[in-house]
């Protein structure tokens, strides 16, 4: 989480830097329209510059997911440049369009156009780029529009999974507007200088990575198919476990990742974590368990049947367990319980449980006869201490608990899944009582 954190503030902080080597927000010039001049070329930088590292995350990038560790903190990331885009944006909007309106209601008056002199025309380039001008400031308002509302509705929680992803593609056309409205009307002098060159960077790779969002090519270089073997459902959790028999080109992969699972292309993918070890000589078997939070996977009992074609594209992911520190503690809550599951089943595998004590703690709100039955087997196969903490409410487990139960437990690693505010809130607890920040994992399953 600190890597992301920094990296926001890096680039903003960057972007601003270079933009003050080349420009001002005091100009020399005193009056509102000066000062607003700035501020638009400002706000415009750095929301197009935030929206088009956003665009390059969007590609899945394989080479950047070790350097974040894992696509959920990438996906995080995209959020708040997303988040940065339209407060930046909007301000950039408000400082063109409001003083228009201004002028318009006679709160302001415009200052009168000064007259070029003879060495101050324009050359070929920017004399083309200012014959543009009206253009590109009307297709960049109505794109603004269009990815505002867009943007604000992948932040509505209850807005449909199945149409934010749809419509959430339609921001790459919105973008390729944008850019067409930023070379035009960002100060030609900022291009024969580092800021301009900052810029261009991210105008091309943002480009290229909308191109490749809208030819369907995202995550196509990791997509496989798998046949679904069996299903099994779990009525007391809401609770579906279906097993796949993998095609010869899926790659494998480690305990803990996670794949996007396509059963219908009207709804499209919904990323899910491999509750299963990669076992390649036994059948090319993996298990995605899926537990009822929305109207897709309310339906999948009823939709999915044997000998379905399921598209898998993945996998992806960084919460793989591994580190160098005395013990480990895993906490899995609710759902959250299935990439342990999967390491369980990995350490069984071969009859040689890790050497370190590890203590899964199981936070769960309901109680299944035969998950928890399956829970334990799996756990006694692996060497590993299960604590159950089940009761209606859920969330009994606090840093208090841990400690008391866990000895060692500053030397410990803590891997976490479950509900975003339970593992702030546990983080916060275990770090303000001496466990390092480093030692908490947490895996940031929200892909909106």
């Amino acid at each position: 989480m600190k890597r992301i954190v920094w990296t926001f503030w890096i680039f903003v902080l960057a972007l601003s830097v270079l933009w003050l080597f080349a420009d001002t927000l005091w100009p020399a010039q005193p009056g509102y329209f000066a000062l607003r001049t700035a501020w638009i070329q400002y706000s415009g930088v750095l929301a197009i510059g935030a929206m088009s590292l956003a665009m390059v995350l969007a590609t899945r990038p394989k080479w950047l997911e070790q350097g974040f560790n894992g696509l959920d903190k990438m996906y995080r990331l995209h959020k708040w440049l997303g988040i940065a885009a339209l407060a930046t944006a909007t301000a950039h909007w408000l400082l063109a369009q409001g003083t228009k309106w201004a002028v318009g209601w006679g709160w302001l008056t415009r200052p009168g156009r000064r007259a070029r002199g003879a060495g101050e025309s324009a050359g070929g380039v920017e004399s083309i780029l200012r014959d543009w001008r009206g253009l590109a400031e009307s297709v960049g308002e109505w794109a603004f529009y269009i990815a505002a509302v867009l943007l604000v509705l992948a932040l509505v929680r209850r807005f449909p999974y199945r149409l934010f992803a749809k419509t959430h593609h339609w921001l790459a056309v919105a973008y390729l507007v944008l850019v067409f409205h930023s070379v035009v009307l960002v100060k030609f002098a900022y291009w024969a200088q580092p800021v301009g060159w900052a810029l261009a960077v991210l105008l091309a790779s943002g480009t290229f990575s909308a191109a490749y969002v809208l030819l369907g090519r995202v995550g196509a270089r990791r997509t496989s198919h798998g046949l679904i073997e069996s299903l099994q459902t779990y009525p007391a959790l809401n609770v579906l476990e279906t097993t796949l028999r993998m095609d010869a080109d899926w790659p494998g992969h480690r305990t803990g990742q996670f794949a996007f699972a396509t059963s219908d292309a009207r709804e499209g993918a919904h990323p899910y974590t491999i509750a299963s070890a990669w076992e390649p000589e036994n059948g090319r078997r993996i298990t995605l368990i899926t537990k009822a939070l929305g109207d897709h996977t309310s339906r999948l009992p009823e939709r999915l049947r044997v000998n379905d074609r399921v598209k898998i594209e993945g996998p992806y992911g960084c919460f793989t367990f591994d580190d160098d520190r005395p013990r480990q503690i895993w906490i899995g809550a609710g759902i959250g319980i299935t990439p342990f599951i999967a390491r369980m089943k990995y350490l069984a595998r071969d009859g040689k449980p890790d050497p370190r004590p590890i203590d899964l703690f199981h936070p769960t709100s309901t109680v299944d006869p035969l998950a928890i039955e399956k829970l334990r087997a799996d756990s006694v196969a692996a060497g590993v201490t299960l604590h159950l903490f089940a009761s209606p409410q859920g969330g009994l487990l606090t840093g208090e608990h841990l400690r008391a139960v866990v000895p060692g437990w500053r030397e410990a690693s803590v891997w976490f899944c479950g509900p975003a505010a339970f593992g702030r809130d546990l983080c916060a607890d275990l770090v303000a009582t001496g466990l390092p920040r480093e030692a908490f994992h947490q895996e940031l399953f929200e892909m909106r």
